[in-house]
């Protein structure tokens, strides 16, 4: 956070002037540097999203249904789906939404369409849960909360949560 500026009057002009300079280049620091994390995309560069699936069944049909969405109004976004807790569940296979039909075919058709989902490892080893147990297209990661933080921070992705 950048702290108000104060000059000490009773230090000599060049001082003062170091003191204002030493300001004014934080300042300047903080806002490129703002301008670089939020910038949006290059126009050409598609856009990138994280969604954090963390809230069971309910949560991950809605979040079908905006993948798609998405997908078919800009068809070159680069989507990342990392489910945690709860938000795992519709990976496993043989999962059902809440009318029983089943989440791989929707998971089968999404990951064509480029679309990666992620699995959180610690969620994972808490429920006993193996890589053998969960659809083919998932991918295990170390730690869910880790993988949206890192895509963000490092890569550049915005945020969703359905």
């Amino acid at each position: 956070m950048l702290q108000p500026m104060t000059i000490d009057t009773t230090v000599s002009r060049g001082s003062a002037r170091r003191q204002f300079l030493k300001y004014a280049g934080g300042a300047l620091l903080a806002t490129a540097w703002l301008g670089l994390v939020a910038a949006p995309a290059l126009a050409g560069e598609p856009i990138k999203v994280v969604y954090h699936l963390a809230d069971g069944v309910d949560q991950a049909s809605f979040a079908l249904g905006n993948l798609r969405n998405q997908l078919r109004g800009e068809p070159d976004t680069k989507i990342v789906v990392v489910a945690l807790g709860a938000g795992l569940n519709f990976l496993l296979q043989g999962a059902k939404d809440r009318n029983g039909e089943p989440f791989a075919p929707a998971i089968s058709a999404l990951a064509a369409q480029g679309v990666e989902f992620r699995a959180c490892n610690n969620t994972m080893k808490a429920r006993n849960i193996t890589p053998s147990m969960l659809v083919p297209e998932a991918k295990v990661v170390p730690a869910g909360v880790v993988e949206i933080a890192r895509l963000q921070a490092r890569e550049g992705y915005v945020y969703f949560r359905p």
